[in-house]
């Protein structure tokens, strides 16, 4: 089984978008048709509701996105806090140790300093949104 931490960038491309194609909101769609598990820590969570009030998404909206996250999504406790490698960008650690704690498969992201992380660990999939959804179309 696919287990998946989603970056705040992928989060929140999918809370703003209102197309049905966008590829964040199916990446969203397929975590909660079940096809894959997403991995979450109580900072992720956090940090999801500060980008998307950031970027004007309604409280309603947000306030149901964490909840569908605290009913569906694996809580990650985090007890491991060593890096081989750290990101150059502090706000990428979150991510990097729910993804370890987790035993992640996948971590999901727009962002280049976390994605440049895989020579680090090759352990985790480190990948941007579109060829994360080809591996689970594939798996269809």
């Amino acid at each position: 089984m696919i287990r998946a931490v989603l970056d705040t960038t992928v989060a929140v491309a999918a809370g703003k978008s209102q197309s049905s194609s966008s590829p964040n909101r199916e990446i969203i769609d397929r975590w909660l048709q079940g096809e894959f598990t997403l991995l979450l820590s109580k900072d992720i969570a956090a940090e999801y509701a500060t980008k998307l009030r950031e970027r004007g998404v309604d409280d309603n909206a947000i306030l149901t996105f964490l909840r569908q996250l605290a009913l569906l999504a694996e809580i990650v406790d985090i007890k491991f806090f060593h890096f081989r490698h750290y990101p150059i960008d502090e706000n990428d650690i979150a991510f990097l140790l729910c993804a370890m704690n987790g035993h992640s498969t996948h971590l999901i992201s727009y962002d280049p300093h976390l994605l440049d992380l895989d020579i680090h660990y090759p352990e985790i999939i480190f990948s941007p949104p579109i060829p994360f959804l080809n591996t689970l179309r594939q798996i269809q």
